[in-house]
């Protein structure tokens, strides 16, 4: 089966912009220091047809920059990112609707000045999907598949709670009709017991549509339950990839051993205890990566190769893929404190 999704060493940097004195200097003559921010690494994806692949990682790490370049939002600085065969962007323009977008938070990502029916047709209308005269009837299929009352399409977005946003901006990118669905972290600013509905609702919109996800979370529970495969970044990097349920029972690289340390767990002995491992450093600066492996300054078993050498993402188990010298970490003897 060939890849519905293929990403291959896309790297994105972002420079940041200058400051009113900066600009009035370097119109004078001034030299100017700029540091580039670097965002994404070589990164290389490729997600099947009808599969769910969770990207987990920390803030900051890159996972959103990846997933709008999957989406067509963003150029990469170099790589290619494809659907089906076809390139996501060219010539710095968007060439596919066959990737949508669903963010992060629900209050920022619809217009309020738009009534619902208005949001969820105006994609479809301009790229010939429906016609106006079927624009009503079409609207109120794609509410109705999220659980909305299809009434509802001649309100606006600030009569709904946050959940009820949610599902219209899911109705807004599933009317497009597309074949990948890019989820940002769609349900970290819902509360939990709405989490779950919305969870349930992408499970239940994927059987019934066939849909391929990429479903970006920080949140490794609901990776958990939702994903066929998991890809862990890292400072740019994708650091480990494979069956998710391996993933969490058998971790093959350090950083997605100390992500699982980090969970608070509830340990019932003779009394109730939280339980977490946080993990030891802060993240590094993405104006300035570490050399060789990006995680070795937090790493506890790092050794000098991995202060050195970047380590390429190779498979070491069957399907299951690390980017870690001395993976899979159950096997290594040598270990080493930075």
């Amino acid at each position: 089966m060939s890849a519905l999704v293929e990403v291959r060493d896309v790297s994105r940097q972002f420079a940041p912009r200058l400051s009113l004195g900066e600009k009035i200097a370097a119109s004078l003559g001034s030299a100017i220091e700029t540091r580039t921010v670097h965002a994404l690494d070589r990164v290389s994806l490729a997600i099947d047809p009808g599969e769910v692949v969770g990207l987990v990682g920390e803030s900051g790490c890159g996972k959103s920059t990846l997933g709008r370049v999957i989406a067509g939002i963003l150029a990469p600085t170099s790589g290619t990112a494809r659907i089906a065969g076809e390139p996501v962007m060219a010539g710095g323009r968007k060439r596919t609707t066959r990737v949508q977008m669903v963010f992060q938070d629900p209050f920022a990502s619809l217009d309020p000045r738009m009534r619902v029916g208005q949001a969820i047709a105006e994609g479809p209308l301009a790229h010939g999907i429906v016609g106006r005269n079927d624009a009503g009837s079409y609207v109120a299929k794609w509410l109705d598949a999220v659980g909305l009352d299809p009434d509802f399409a001649s309100r606006l977005p600030h009569q709904f709670s946050g959940g009820q946003r949610q599902r219209i901006a899911i109705a807004r990118a599933l009317a497009m009709q597309p074949d990948v669905l890019v989820c940002d972290e769609p349900v970290a600013s819902l509360d939990v017991s709405i989490q779950a509905q919305i969870i349930n609702l992408f499970l239940k919109l994927r059987r019934e549509l066939g849909l391929t996800m990429l479903f970006i979370s920080h949140d490794l529970g609901v990776v958990r339950h939702i994903s066929d495969r998991i890809a862990i970044m890292y400072l740019g990097r994708i650091v480990e990839i494979g069956d998710a349920r391996r993933a969490y029972a058998h971790p093959l690289h350090p950083y997605t051993q100390a992500l699982l340390d980090s969970v608070p767990k509830l340990v019932l002995a003779d009394s109730e205890i939280v339980s977490f491992k946080a993990i030891r450093g802060e993240l590094p600066s993405a104006l300035s990566p570490p050399s060789g492996c990006h995680f070795h300054l937090r790493c506890p078993h790092a050794v000098e190769r991995c202060r050195s050498e970047i380590p390429p993402l190779r498979e070491v188990e069957r399907a299951r893929r690390a980017a870690c010298h001395l993976a899979p970490i159950g096997s290594i003897t040598d270990v080493t404190s930075t």
